[in-house]
């Protein structure tokens, strides 16, 4: 059988520790964004970027008619580099807290819930950062890791994540694998029920 070749440092780089902030950091971070004079909004993207893990264009393109049902959940649909439309798992609280901050804020169904920037976000995220007084450099794709080590560890499920975050390629998704330690690896094998 014959593999397709990797592209020269593909497997390197897939081997390297992503980083990211732990979930207390992005929690800090979200408070800490909620005192600003946007403090709602802000604090509202910062979870969005964590619990979803949807890219920064793909965040800031997010309307209340991205918000649908799939099997009765919550899931936003997006369209996602690469042009394709995909549809992202979204926590009820989260789905509910933006609906609300929608009718608050009188946003159209089409409207953006976030009509800032780029770097913008990059701006809100240092000055909560540094306001928080947190030691690391923060910026948006942090936030895309944690959700995918998250996702990783509580599933065990490479394959899931890799449609949740809509890689065309699972070396990409391959990364979050080494953050994993001997416990995770544990709680997800405990997780498994054979019946007798």
């Amino acid at each position: 059988m014959k593999y397709p070749a990797l592209r020269h440092g593909t497997l390197a780089k897939a081997q390297r520790i992503v980083p990211y902030l732990t979930p207390e950091e992005v929690k800090i971070l979200a408070e800490t964004a909620a005192q600003s004079r946007n403090g709602e909004r802000d604090s509202l993207l910062i979870r969005v970027l964590f619990q979803t893990g949807l890219r920064v264009s793909e965040t800031l393109n997010l309307s209340p008619s991205s918000i649908e049902k799939f099997d009765g959940k919550p899931v936003l649909s997006i369209v996602g580099k690469g042009k394709k439309r995909r549809l992202i798992s979204c926590p009820e609280r989260l789905a509910e807290k933006l609906k609300a901050f929608a009718f608050e804020k009188k946003i159209g169904q089409e409207e953006r819930f976030f009509p800032i920037n780029r770097s913008r976000v990059w701006q809100i995220l240092k000055e909560a950062s540094n306001k928080a007084g947190l030691a690391k450099r923060v910026y948006p794709h942090l936030l895309r890791h944690l959700d995918a080590i998250e996702r990783l560890r509580q599933t065990g499920n490479p394959k899931s994540l890799q449609f949740h975050l809509g890689h065309s390629s699972m070396v990409m998704t391959m990364r979050y694998l080494n953050t994993l330690t001997q416990e995770d690896a544990i709680k997800i094998n405990q997780e498994v029920v054979f019946n007798d």
